[in-house]
């Protein structure tokens, strides 16, 4: 007699090979004092690493927040810090968005530039040609606004340097699924 087929775990690669890969997890939880610390705590205790951690809150008369937190690992991890997750008792839900496919994923970013002459040039071209917004300018230096993916800010951020880099100010990784359905 043969054993019912397990069917394959979402986060399982084609080739069964463990590599390591970038998740964006979102966790819908209560309100209340201390739900960060555990959620934080999770990671820190078992050696996860957290790339990006947003927190805010999405239903006011509820007292629901979201918490958006990208992280990398072999698909096994990223399954097991799901299940983790989904244990804690004032979380509601975890979804990995990673694996709807269908996500957009934002984030803003402020860039300080300093720079004058043919670098104070270059810096307003990159930023036209990245729709960055200059929010502070002064006779040596810009602040620029940047909102989008994360890699565009990246790219963003690497050009700037040998202008003028000076500062970088990011909020983190907001992501939602694209479709009428809700987490």
């Amino acid at each position: 007699m043969n054993a019912p087929a397990i069917p394959p775990s979402p986060y399982s690669s084609a080739l069964g090979k463990s590599n390591v890969e970038s998740h964006t997890l979102s966790v819908l939880v209560d309100n209340e004092p201390g739900v960060l610390a555990r959620v934080v705590g999770l990671f820190s205790g078992r050696g996860y690493n957290i790339e990006s951690l947003t927190v805010a809150e999405v239903a006011h008369a509820e007292h629901l927040s979201r918490i958006t937190i990208v992280t990398s690992g072999t698909p096994e991890v990223i399954e097991q810090i799901t299940h983790q997750l989904e244990r804690i008792v004032p979380i509601h839900r975890v979804t990995d968005l990673t694996l709807h496919g269908r996500v957009i994923e934002r984030e803003l970013a402020m860039i300080k530039v300093r720079g004058k002459g043919d670098n104070r040039s270059e810096a307003l071209r990159l930023a036209e040609a990245f729709r960055a917004k200059v929010i502070d300018a002064t006779i040596e230096s810009f602040i620029f606004e940047l909102t989008g993916a994360p890699k565009k800010i990246d790219d963003f951020v690497e050009l700037m340097r040998p202008v003028g880099l000076v500062e970088v100010s990011r909020t983190g990784v907001g992501a939602i699924t694209r479709g009428p359905d809700g987490m």
